[in-house]
């Protein structure tokens, strides 16, 4: 049996450190994404978004305006059969004072990618001047980054 998915995401942009990216190990594979998840049963949107940006950086965030929600099909990269709808929000952070990040993409250390079916994940900023489609992995991501750098 097929399903969708909902999956809600934010764009943290800071004017000096740039846009805020989650670099993931899922299942053997490595991906840059932006922060954000899965919407579980009895959530709404925003409140998804606010529950994944807690879990996966820290922080706390305000959603704002809406930036894009998949308009064609897109298949699950990790459920076969199944359809991926991605909602894009911009978020503003409370405070950056919890955020850990990363300077360099994938830098997992060995203890943390051992099981190869497992998973983890860290933040690091992108400055806005190197930012490009193809620093993202995934289409959807590559499709709102391009409408975000004709913003900037």
């Amino acid at each position: 049996m097929s399903h969708i998915t909902v999956r809600v995401y934010g764009v943290l942009i800071d004017p000096i450190k740039g846009l805020l990216v989650s670099d993931e190990f899922i299942r053997g594979d490595y991906f840059t994404k932006l922060p954000g998840g899965g919407l579980e049963f009895g959530e709404g949107t925003r409140d998804c978004l606010v529950r994944e940006f807690q879990e996966e950086t820290g922080l706390d965030v305000t959603v704002g305006d809406h930036i894009y929600t998949t308009d064609f099909y897109q298949p699950s990269a990790f459920r076969a059969g199944d359809q991926i709808l991605s909602i894009y929000y911009y978020v503003q952070p409370i405070s950056l004072e919890p955020l850990q990040t990363r300077p360099t993409a994938f830098e997992f250390k060995p203890d943390e990618i051992a099981d190869k079916n497992g998973q983890a994940e860290h933040t690091r900023w992108i400055p806005l001047n190197a930012l490009s489609e193809d620093a993202m992995s995934l289409p959807i991501d590559k499709i709102v980054i391009t409408s975000l750098l004709r913003t900037l």
